[in-house]
């Protein structure tokens, strides 16, 4: 079955239901907004002044160390001064290392990994919580559907695991990653990147800013890929634009509104089975299932509207607001390896298609101001969020053989043979025609304390209030409802989420901390799609981190950081030991680690970055008949550890190096398979043509490592690249 007639196949069922008034409300918000902070820079008041561009953010903007951040607390703070873990990946830390996606990004933060996502969706793990895909957030909004994320519009990505909750609400139970976006901020901007590499890599980045007048000032970045993979008929196809304009109605007073489309189209591969508790040993272009790329496309389409008001309401009172609205149109297909049938050499083979539409808009409104009370000095942050999604699912099996089975066996000598296939509603008990609505609607507090010149504190408290609804649509051709799957489903989760931190600074550079924090995860699950009628009243599950540790600015541009933790994890849902049903909860996870990182420049020439990790995540309850108490949580390898530098010869000639290397992990909390492991090098050389152009070439897998990067599963093995090249032209003016 082609994508065209799976999507035809899809416009025919009757549920899909486009959602329009909610957005047609918020276009005609923002045009209103727009329209209002248009007028007010037209009359362009007396006291209006021209921004000051910051060149201090900007000359951060080229070094890997980051001084200042606002992800950890939603108040501009020192790094050295968060009582917790935070890795910042800078945009010249992005260029120099070529990155193209988020599995690259994560590659070297610390206690951070990826998962295969089943080839559709960016899957992180942090600290043994395993394959997140929801707790990704874009200029501090959530951002949850299962994709893809590129880099092109990204000034630093920002990964803090732990639990942050207090935060961003709901989920986080292990960390969130967030990106911060380039935006129009008066400064003129000319520069663009192109990048070609093996495997019919083609890349262009361009970006371009300017200043309007005192007023106003745009900006608009863009993307265009198109690419082949290493892996077989893979191909890649996305192209993204965010134009974004700024606006100074007052002294005082900053809109930014910002618009965002993305298209992203791939093939589906979920990688090798194993055999004998090890991945098969097969080419690294080997493919299970239908070779053909038109039948296993991924496809999303995204458009966001964002607008965000900043206000100097003066005496150091300042309010803050932003709203985000996005489309999100997700589609995969995709074929899944079975078990190896050792006596006979043949792989089982199976397929489905999942289709989902979302619909997100977030309210946030932060309120922060300053007081003292004699010596102690406060600064409060008070806010609150309010949030609605909405999504269609429709999931379907494939059935072979002339519709009549779900499977079919495959010579391990050759497993990418044809595969006519029909997709069909009911094939499976995991399919689904269902909507959901999510309403959100969270309040928070925090006080930033500066108890002395030495001891610092941060104590917040949120309360998210979080109700779901899904249903099952019944109609002829789709599953009707029985009594483990009800037409409609509803929960109502009240979540209180703490932390507090303290922390202790000796000297100006170096503190040592101590933080608490607990984030809270709905039955409702990442995608909204995952309340039964056996879960939905059981309480969300719950991560308690407690966290210890010391960052030392070993010079001006060089940060080391330390952190040691315990993550528990509670409410875990397990079988009844009588009925067999999931409903009994018991505290069933627990993740010991510790964490090393170190980033900036070590001389005015050698700028680094890296970490080490030790991670023990195990199972503290069986959870089913294959995952027992004992067992060591998936994807979570002892040891990781990452280190690349940089070492400018000259002003116009440099070089890079780095390490890369994951120790054994299990493919699976059966810990039956593992995942070898491996370390893999990759290499740079940088050269500046004129002051205005610059080219650089990247080698990846350096020494040609054959290895597997990824896992999903005993059977959804991904080998890693072998060596690959990227040449990049930089050019800026």
């Amino acid at each position: 079955m082609n994508q065209d007639h799976a999507l035809s196949t899809l416009g025919q069922t009757p549920f899909v239901r486009r959602r329009t008034a909610t957005a047609v409300r918020l276009v005609i918000s923002l045009a209103v907004t727009s329209q209002w902070a248009s007028a007010r820079a037209q009359t362009t008041p007396e006291d209006t002044v021209l921004p000051v561009v910051r060149a201090a953010a900007q000359a951060e903007r080229d070094k890997y160390a980051v001084k200042r951040t606002m992800g950890a607390t939603k108040t501009e703070l020192a790094v050295l001064d968060a009582p917790q873990t935070i890795t910042v990946v800078t945009e010249a830390l992005i260029k120099d290392l070529a990155m193209q996606s988020m599995a690259d990004v994560t590659r070297y933060v610390p206690g951070i990994g990826m998962a295969n996502g089943e080839g559709n969706r960016d899957s992180p793990v942090f600290r043994g919580s395993n394959s997140a895909s929801g707790d990704f957030y874009i200029d501090g909004v959530r951002d949850d559907v299962e994709y893809y994320r590129d880099l092109y519009n990204v000034e630093r990505v920002e990964a803090l695991p732990g639990p942050n909750a207090m935060i961003f609400g709901r989920g986080g139970s292990g960390g969130v990653i967030n990106r911060v976006t380039k935006q129009a901020d008066w400064r003129k901007v000319r520069a663009f990147d192109l990048t070609l590499g093996s495997n019919q890599n083609r890349r262009l980045v361009a970006d371009l800013g300017q200043a309007l007048s005192d007023a106003a000032a745009v900006r608009v970045t863009g993307m265009v890929e198109d690419s082949g993979g290493y892996q077989r008929n893979f191909s890649l196809k996305r192209s993204g634009v965010n134009p974004t304009v700024a606006l100074h109605p007052s002294r005082d007073t900053t809109v930014v509104l910002g618009l965002e489309h993305l298209e992203d189209r791939r093939t589906t591969d979920r990688g090798v089975p194993s055999l004998q508790g090890r991945p098969v040993d097969l080419p690294v272009d080997a493919f299970f299932g239908d070779a053909n790329p038109d039948s296993r496309p991924t496809r999303l389409i995204s458009n966001a509207l964002s607008a965000t008001l900043e206000h100097d309401l003066g005496s150091g009172v300042h309010v803050s607001n932003k709203t985000r609205y996005t489309d999100y149109d997700k589609f995969y297909q995709n074929y899944n390896a079975g078990a190896v049938n050792v006596a006979t050499k043949q792989v089982p083979i199976s397929a489905y298609n999942n289709h989902q539409w979302r619909k997100n808009l977030f309210n946030q409104t932060d309120l922060t101001f300053d007081i003292a009370s004699g010596s102690i000095k406060h600064r409060i942050l008070a806010g609150v969020e309010l949030g609605l999604q909405d999504t269609d699912y429709l999931r379907m099996t494939g059935k072979f053989a002339n519709a009549t089975v779900t499977s079919v066996n495959v010579p391990l000598a050759a497993p990418d043979g044809p595969l006519p296939v029909t997709y069909v509603l009911g094939g499976s008990s995991s399919d689904r025609d269902g909507q959901s609505k999510a309403k959100i609607a969270g309040i928070y507090m925090q006080d930033q304390l500066e108890l002395s010149p030495q001891w610092q504190l941060i104590a917040g408290l949120r309360y998210d209030s979080f109700k779901l609804r899904y249903r099952n649509h019944v109609a002829t051709g789709i599953l009707a409802p029985t009594p483990s799957a009800p037409a409609e489903l509803s929960s109502n989760d009240h979540l209180v989420s703490p932390r507090v931190g303290i922390l202790f600074k000796p000297e100006a550079a170096l503190s040592l901390y101590a933080n608490y924090s607990v984030a809270s995860f709905p039955r409702g699950g990442d995608q909204l799609s995952s309340l039964s009628n056996v879960n939905k009243g059981l309480k969300p599950e719950k991560f308690i981190n407690y966290e210890v540790g010391g960052k030392w600015e070993i010079k001006p541009e060089l940060l080391a950081t330390l952190a040691i933790y315990r993550l528990n994890r509670t409410n875990v849902a397990v079988p009844n030991a009588v009925t067999g049903i999931v409903d009994q909860l018991v505290d069933g996870q627990r993740t010991k680690g510790v964490e090393v990182g170190i980033s900036g420049d070590v001389t005015r020439n050698w700028h680094i970055h890296g970490g080490f990790a030790y991670q023990d995540a195990k199972l503290t309850a069986k959870a089913s008949a294959t995952a027992l108490a004992g067992a060591t949580v998936q994807n979570v390898p002892k040891h990781t550890l990452s280190l690349w530098n940089r070492y400018d010869l000259t002003p116009s000639l440099g070089g890079g190096l780095g390490l890369i290397h994951r120790g054994d992990s299990y493919t699976s909390t059966a810990n039956a398979v593992t995942l070898p492991a491996y370390t893999r090098i990759d290499a740079a050389l940088f050269m500046a043509l004129s002051a205005n152009y610059k080219v650089q070439l990247n080698v990846e897998n350096l020494t040609d490592k054959k290895y597997y990067a990824l896992a999903n599963g005993d059977n959804n093995i991904t080998p890693g690249s072998p060596r690959a090249f990227r040449a990049s032209l930089h050019g800026s003016f």
